[in-house]
């Protein structure tokens, strides 16, 4: 057998429940020859069962882990596999559109970039609404009167815009940053940078692979004639919910933050940083509690038991968390 010219390493990025939908669409809608390596984190049995009989059947290669894995530790984990010359970061709650991958490797070849990220959309239906096009991504060097000061400088352009609305602005272009919902990456950037960074366990783990990539002279492209789909929403398992609530745990957000700042020398207080120290736990309220409440309450949500709520589940995260912690 030839080998492929091309590795998509399939990981989990906040929950379980979608790994079906969206392995088939890669299956389904990808024409190129490819191996798939599929990173499987402590999903339940019911979906380790599936990604098993899939293996089998049409030959991937399945990596088990009986914990949850943060997501750059899941992808390294199928990165030290790969011996193609691109590779494809791709989260198991994502759906591809026929073509996609031709798309994203044409633009590699034509522009020599070290990574490509296409179109990438959010919810149902798909493909209608923009959750990445490209975007800027690099740190800014400010004189001031007690030194230097860095900081991010991060847009993402025509974010939860229609891609009806923007469909003519949408052409392929030189850009910063992508994020690893979806991207197509050249091998042979590793030998430069090395493995991805595991002291990200949450959060900007896609701005620091860019700057590395860039800083070692890697350029990057959007191809919007790729298209794929991110599909958030929760199942209500316990298995699901356990893996959400580390994944966007307090204390994995907050580590990560601050391996962010001390490794690229940044000022932690920049709006920035003060903005995600704003946002915490805001994922887990949208995802998880806000829903929760709106079953128990038949739609009311009545703010006072929200405040409650809230109080609450920040207690349950950091058992959550530091359970894992002692765990692991």
């Amino acid at each position: 057998m030839n080998k492929a010219e091309i590795t998509i390493i399939v990981s989990p990025r906040e929950r379980f429940s979608y790994t079906r939908e969206s392995l088939e669409s890669i299956y389904e809608h990808t024409q190129l020859p490819f191996s798939l390596i599929y990173i499987d984190g402590g999903s339940p049995q019911h979906i380790q069962r599936y990604l098993q009989e899939q293996a089998a059947a049409k030959g991937f290669q399945l990596i088990r882990k009986e914990h949850y894995l943060s997501p750059n530790q899941a992808r390294n984990f199928g990165l030290q596999q790969v011996n193609s010359e691109y590779l494809v970061f791709i989260d198991n709650d994502v759906i591809v559109s026929p073509g996609w991958l031709n798309s994203l490797l044409e633009c590699a070849k034509e522009t020599k970039a070290a990574v490509v990220c296409p179109l990438t959309c959010i919810g149902k239906p798909l493909g209608e609404i923009v959750h990445l096009a490209g975007g800027e991504a690099h740190i800014l060097v400010e004189p001031q009167e007690t030194g230097i000061k860095r900081r991010v400088h991060e847009k993402h352009y025509f974010v939860n815009r229609k891609v009806a609305e923007v469909q003519h602005q949408l052409h392929r272009q030189q850009c910063e940053f992508a994020e690893f919902h979806c991207m197509l990456v050249r091998t042979d950037i590793f030998e430069q940078i090395g493995l991805l960074d595991e002291g990200f366990l949450s959060t900007r783990e896609h701005i620091d692979f860019c700057l590395k990539v860039a800083e070692a002279g890697g350029k990057f492209y959007c191809e919007p004639t790729s298209v794929v789909t991110y599909v958030p929403g929760l199942k209500f398992e316990l298995s699901e919910l356990a893996f959400f609530m580390l994944r966007w745990s307090n204390a994995w957000e907050i580590a990560s933050l601050e391996h962010f700042s001390q490794k690229w020398n940044l000022t932690m207080n920049d709006k920035y940083f003060k903005k995600r120290y704003k946002r915490m736990g805001h994922r887990r309220h949208q995802g998880f509690l806000k829903p929760l409440l709106s079953r128990l309450t038949f739609g009311q949500n009545p703010l006072w038991l929200e405040k409650i709520a809230i109080a609450l589940e920040r207690k349950l995260n950091y058992y959550i968390s530091d359970r894992y912690t002692h765990n692991s």
